[in-house]
């Protein structure tokens, strides 16, 4: 596929896209840009090879910013990309958008009142039947809780919220071509719980919800956390229902580090985002991979296109 990427001054300006004429346009965000975000975009779109049928835009920068060195100005500048984008999507000119990385505790203090890029999209939308999953390698991995402190992990978990997240998943997996997709659901605690030994989360919580989702599927658990991640890598299962933040990430960035993809789940339009954050000690060093990137970039097309055809 055939595409001409325009830069001025070193950077994206407001002109600067990505244009291959289209039915589908996927738009970009840089983030925070004192960050890697717009270096890691201009590197993977060098040798992107779009599918048919989709064409990307990017949304600019001022430029005045220094790398490295995060401030609210450059805060400020990232959440009001992130309103042009909602905007985009809300009127139909996007179908999808990636999200290039930002400072969240430099966004909250100039006023973006989520706890992250998932959230604030999700509001925008109107909907609140989402969830956060991410993808890389032989592993896909849906968070039933996400953005909030472990300690809370236990007292949020809801047998209704685990189903919601479950059917999420398979939702997703049916729209990368897996209809029938075997998904384990992984335990709180070690062990699983030990049958009640290491807490009654999986007796009382999890195990109804899996047990609802099998009406629904080919839900298997809850198992042990420090054995079905290895299990799903080697082809056991095709995604895992994870309870909490971290027991998805850790593995899924150790086995996929460069290449995982954060992907929305619910939402009336495709968002992705790459897998890391805005690195500013590396900022500008010209050593950032853009890998990941360039994975969520092309799910980002690959998820549009699927559901432009459903």
């Amino acid at each position: 596929m055939e595409w001409i990427l325009l830069r001025g001054g070193g950077g994206f300006s407001e002109s600067d896209a990505v244009k291959i004429p289209a039915p589908i346009r996927i738009g970009m965000t840089p983030g925070d840009p004192a960050g890697i975000g717009p270096e890691v975009i201009a590197a993977a779109l060098q040798d992107l090879k779009l599918p048919d049928g989709c064409e990307i835009e990017v949304l600019g920068f001022s430029q005045n910013h220094l790398l490295g060195k995060p401030t609210p100005e450059s805060a400020r500048e990232a959440f009001d990309v992130l309103e042009t984008a909602a905007q985009n999507l809300a009127s139909g000119r996007w179908q999808g958008v990636v999200t290039g990385p930002v400072c969240k505790r430099a966004m909250h203090e100039v006023g973006f009142d989520f706890p992250g890029q998932t959230e604030f999209f999700a509001q925008r939308a109107g909907v609140e039947n989402f969830a956060m999953c991410l993808t890389g390698g032989a592993l896909t991995v849906a968070l039933v809780t996400a953005h909030v402190p472990l300690t809370s992990v236990a007292s949020l978990l809801r047998t209704s919220e685990i189903f919601r997240v479950g059917r999420l998943l398979a939702d997703f997996l049916c729209a990368r071509g897996i209809a029938s997709s075997r998904i384990a659901v992984a335990g709180l605690n070690p062990h699983a719980g030990e049958n009640g030994d290491l807490g009654r989360e999986e007796i009382e919580i999890i195990a109804p919800a899996v047990e609802e989702l099998k009406r629904h599927g080919d839900f298997q658990g809850p198992f042990a956390p420090d054995t079905v991640f290895h299990r799903a890598v080697e082809g056991e299962f095709d995604g895992v229902l994870c309870m909490y933040h971290d027991q998805g990430l850790i593995p899924l960035k150790l086995h996929a580090f460069h290449e995982g993809v954060n992907v929305t789940l619910g939402l009336p339009f495709i968002r992705t985002s790459p897998d890391h954050g805005t690195a500013f000690e590396i900022a500008g060093r010209g050593i950032a991979r853009a890998d990941s990137m360039k994975a969520a970039i092309c799910l980002a097309a690959e998820l549009a296109l699927a559901r432009q055809s459903a």
